[in-house]
Parts: structure tokens; C-alpha cells; sequence
């Protein structure tokens, strides 16, 4: 088979194929968790389930119109699961105040001389301890509503990435792949059609 070949059989099974190597590595990295979390060989799962979670993410967002509902949520939440499993104990929140503090240190600076509406002086905000106090109240604001946002993407992360969570979500998107490959449609389709049946056994 030719290169072009390869490319265009990719092209055309472009879902199925990021759900069965996404569904792969989220398994091998709850294998590998499991048997030695401080281990090399997870280090190395873990950063290539980070580069492959970007590029889901990526065609998730830019595929969803042309792909099933179903299919593109299983992907951007397995890309989701893989991206943020190295950052789960990471603080971005005083990462992200410490530099919006700087910034208004900084910007503040040349308030120095300024008059706003011919009438208010702006040169003591550039000055002291009013300077120091601003930046910090405004790292502080935004140090709190990253706080807020990192705990909730960071449960989800956490419980996402649970390993048992995570191998069965491998799993499910092998399972998927498998039967969008074969022309089944999808796993979701398949449990509903188990539901449709038992429920007309029992009313038989």
C-alpha cells in the first residue's frame, strides 16, 4: 500500500482511528500506572498520551460538525483525560497571579504623570505602596477565580483519571472504534438496542 494510500484510508476513517490509538495509550497508561507509577515507562505513556490529547482535541474542535454528537464528546473527553493527567497536581492559579501582578506593577508604572479628564492625577497609583497594594489586590482577584476554575478541571481530571476510570475508558473507545470500523455504528447505539430488547422480553 502506498503512502498516499495510507494517508487517504486515514483520512477517511479519521475518528475511528484517534479513538482506537486514544483508547490504546489511555490503557497502557492505566496498565503501566498500576504496575509502577514512578516508573520511566509511565513517564514516557504519560507525556505521548499529552501530545496525541492535544491533537484529539484539535480535530474534536475543528471535525465535530462532520463527525456523530457521540463520537466527538468520547473524543474530547478522552483528549481531556490525557491532557491534564500530567498537570493534576500542578498550581497554575499562583503561576497566573504572580504574573498578573507584575503585569499591574509594571502597567502602573506609567500612570507616572498622567491626568485623566484634565482634573485627576493617576501619579500616585505609580507610586509606593498604593503601586504595590493595586498589583496585589489584582493578583489576588485573579488568583481566586483561577483557584475556582482549577478545582473544578482539576476534580474532573482527577476523577477522570482515576485508573481504573481511565483503563475502562480506554476500553470503551477500543470498543468504539472497533465497531465504527466494522460499520456497527456505536457502543452507545448498541447499549440501547440491549435496552429496547430487554424491555420487549419483559412486557412479552
Amino acid at each position: 500500500m502506498e503512502i498516499e494510500q495510507i494517508l487517504d484510508w486515514v483520512r477517511d476513517n479519521l475518528p475511528q482511528t484517534i479513538l482506537l490509538i486514544g483508547g490504546l495509550l489511555a490503557v497502557c497508561i492505566a496498565v503501566a500506572y498500576a504496575k509502577d507509577k514512578d516508573g520511566g515507562k509511565y513517564k514516557a505513556l504519560m507525556f505521548l498520551g499529552l501530545l496525541f490529547g492535544v491533537a484529539m482535541l484539535y480535530e474534536s474542535l475543528t471535525m465535530y460538525t462532520t463527525w456523530r454528537s457521540v463520537t466527538s464528546i468520547l473524543i474530547a473527553l478522552t483528549a481531556f483525560t490525557l491532557i491534564i493527567r500530567p498537570f493534576r497536581n500542578v498550581n497554575f492559579s499562583i503561576i497566573a497571579a504572580m504574573m498578573i501582578m507584575a503585569f499591574v506593577f509594571i502597567w502602573l508604572g506609567s500612570f507616572e504623570g498622567m491626568v485623566l479628564y484634565d482634573q485627576i492625577d493617576l501619579t500616585p497609583l505609580s507610586q509606593g505602596w498604593i503601586r504595590i497594594g493595586i498589583a496585589f489586590v489584582a493578583g489576588a482577584f485573579i488568583y481566586g477565580l483561577c483557584r475556582f476554575a482549577e478545582a473544578i478541571v482539576k476534580f474532573f481530571g482527577k476523577l477522570l483519571n482515576c485508573w481504573p476510570i481511565l483503563f475502562i475508558l480506554g476500553l470503551v473507545c477500543i470498543a468504539e472504534a472497533g465497531l465504527m470500523f466494522l460499520g456497527y455504528g456505536s457502543v452507545f447505539d448498541y447499549l440501547d438496542m440491549n435496552q429496547v430488547k430487554d424491555a420487549l422480553n419483559l412486557n412479552l
